[in-house]
């Protein structure tokens, strides 16, 4: 029983890498950003939440800014703050919280790398 759970647990940690490696922002692989502070915002419409990513990259289109899987679909997320803890793998720490004057419930989460 035990090689059994061993070869699942392998599987899965194998299938998870695979889909963090997928995920992009303007068509660059979370994994190949390799800048000293991130800006995250997560938008959200009928119950779904997106997130936006901006590393200072140079986009002619805001929509390119959305994190999106291997096929080029837009991904949903639980939240922003479910994002900030997926992109402690890849080596940031949440650095600072900006609440937007105008709309409390509007935050920027400002990730800085390790």
């Amino acid at each position: 029983m035990k090689p059994l759970t061993t070869l699942a647990a392998i599987i899965v940690c194998l299938f998870m890498m695979q889909k963090a490696a997928a995920q992009t922002v303007n068509r660059v692989k979370l994994s190949d950003i390799r800048v000293t502070y991130l800006e995250v915002s997560a938008h959200r419409t009928s119950g779904k939440t997106w997130i936006r990513l901006d590393y200072g990259q140079d986009t002619d289109d805001r929509r390119n800014t959305f994190i999106k899987d291997d096929t080029g679909k837009e991904m949903e997320f639980n939240s922003a703050l479910d994002f900030v803890n997926k992109m402690e793998s890849y080596g940031y720490q949440l650095f600072q919280v900006i609440y937007n004057g105008t709309d409390p419930l509007k935050k920027y989460y400002i990730l800085k790398r390790k």
